[in-house]
């Protein structure tokens, strides 16, 4: 794999987006407990009611203001090359929600066909508005980033007017917001006031990355971010009385991130100050063939990662649910030893994850008609009808998760890529009873190819180039 990376590939952004990624799997996994009740049905427990001494932990798993900077930085720079090349914001945009739209798609048809089948068997309601609790949870992220996306050519506009400075009246219109929540009249203010914050709170780390993608954010910006985050950080987890936790916890008075008050903006400009500064040491490290290959990885399929990441340890809890208590997988956690408990089923959530992944990262890639659409779209190199999956993978400039010529992206999608070779007995859907299903699936978010062999692929393609009737040579 890293034989295939080309040369001039910024390495750091995609260690940067697969590390929070991770973090935000690694934190769903540990910090979301499930208990069974009197009928056997699952519910959710956070750990965090009993063990709050576990908060500081939500500084190193919440990672989205890093999320956002490198989702920034992507966007701009992909923004722009479509730009150059006379495309339209409209025409950028649409790309790249399909592109994000198509493995949300996939998830919810495949859980409409799950629940329905769960019900059938018996499987209490309660627990199946649990999983469907837990498997929409990581959704609003893809929402609201889907948002700011639109958002990227104002953001372009503002950094060429005033660079890193731009992201500066965001964090005031946070901070203005929560003087309004917190301050000596908050019993007079309706809470939904807070939702004021969900725009501007979320952009600051976009922005950032804005910034940094324009070159308008360099060493001495990200020092001061990350010493003035850690400083307001703790000021105001101290003497400011923010909660320490950075997620919502089931009975708290205040939560941190829904909406995001100014203690996620201080945690995001610490990290963000942190990426920056470490950007070149990282690509270094990433040179090495053992480091790339898993972040490699996590950047192909990064939205499927996100979408179907709650599903493994459901996997395993569901059925266990039937039989009683399972330590460290459905039952309480109140204690210091679960854990550990938990920490040890995390191998086993991570090995369905690999296979849930496996099957269903091919909805993350476009038809082949559409994908020559969306690189062009994207200023790429690709164009309509090319594809092997490897032309917009690791090869060609086309980085794991990104658009053509730059940097990955979120999104996670190979734009001039082509049907993956999932056909076979040993592909993701391959074979079984499944692949019926797998194929609906597919055929329902626009890809029907999916499970076409390969050789036939060929054919048809080389008789469409040759005219009506022509002897199927190689492809021109």
């Amino acid at each position: 794999m890293d034989a295939r990376t080309p040369p001039d590939r910024d390495r750091a952004i995609d260690g940067l987006r697969a590390l929070a990624l991770t973090a935000v799997v690694l934190g769903h996994w540990l910090l979301g407990g499930l208990i069974r009740d009197d009928r056997g049905a699952l519910e959710s427990a956070s750990p965090l009611v009993a063990l709050g001494q576990l908060a500081p932990l939500t500084w190193v798993f919440q990672l989205l203001g890093l999320f956002f900077l490198v989702g920034g930085y992507a966007s701009v720079r992909s923004w722009r090359r479509a730009a150059d090349r006379g495309v339209s914001a409209g025409g950028w945009l649409r790309v790249r929600l399909v592109r994000l739209g198509r493995p949300v798609a996939a998830l919810a048809l495949a859980w409409l066909v799950l629940v329905a089948e769960a019900h059938a068997v018996g499987v209490p309601d309660r627990t199946l508005r649990t999983a469907l609790t837990l498997v929409a949870q990581p959704l609003w992220f893809l929402a609201v980033y889907a948002v700011l996306t639109a958002l990227t050519p104002y953001c372009d506009r503002a950094v060429s007017r005033a660079g890193a400075w731009s992201a500066v009246p965001l964090l005031l219109c946070v901070a203005g917001v929560d003087a309004l929540r917190y301050g000596p009249y908050a019993h007079a203010v309706p809470s939904a006031v807070g939702l004021l914050n969900v725009v501007p709170g979320w952009l600051f780390g976009y922005q950032l990355g804005v910034a940094w993608g324009r070159g308008r954010l360099g060493r001495g910006a990200a020092w001061s971010l990350l010493v003035g985050g850690v400083a307001l950080v703790a000021l105001l987890v101290g003497p400011g009385g923010y909660p320490a936790s950075m997620v919502g916890v089931p009975g708290a008075e205040r939560t941190n991130s829904h909406p995001p008050s100014l203690l996620v903006l201080a945690l995001a400009a610490a990290q963000c100050g942190a990426a920056v500064s470490l950007r070149g040491a990282l690509a270094r490290w990433l040179r090495r063939p053992l480091l790339w290959a898993p972040v490699a990885l996590v950047n192909l399929s990064a939205v499927t990662v996100l979408c179907w990441h709650q599903c493994a340890p459901l996997a395993f809890a569901v059925p266990a649910a039937w039989w009683g208590e399972v330590p460290g997988l459905v039952d309480a956690p109140d204690s210091a030893g679960w854990v550990p408990l938990r920490c040890a089923w995390l191998p086993l959530f991570a090995v369905v994850l690999v296979v849930l992944v496996r099957w269903a990262r091919q909805f993350e890639r476009p038809p082949r008609a559409e994908a020559g659409v969306a690189a062009m779209a994207e200023g790429g190199v690709a164009h309509a009808g090319a594809a092997p999956v490897e032309k917009c993978g690791l090869v060609e400039k086309c980085g794991p998760a990104g658009a053509c010529g730059g940097p990955a992206e979120v999104s996670g999608s190979a734009e001039g890529g082509g049907p993956a070779e999932a056909s076979g007995p040993g592909g993701p859907a391959g074979g079984g009873g499944g692949a019926p299903v797998a194929r609906g699936l597919a055929t329902a978010v626009g890809w029907r190819r999916w499970a076409a062999p390969r050789p036939f692929a060929r054919r048809g393609a080389a008789r469409v180039r040759t005219g009506r009737g022509a002897s199927p040579g190689p492809p021109r």
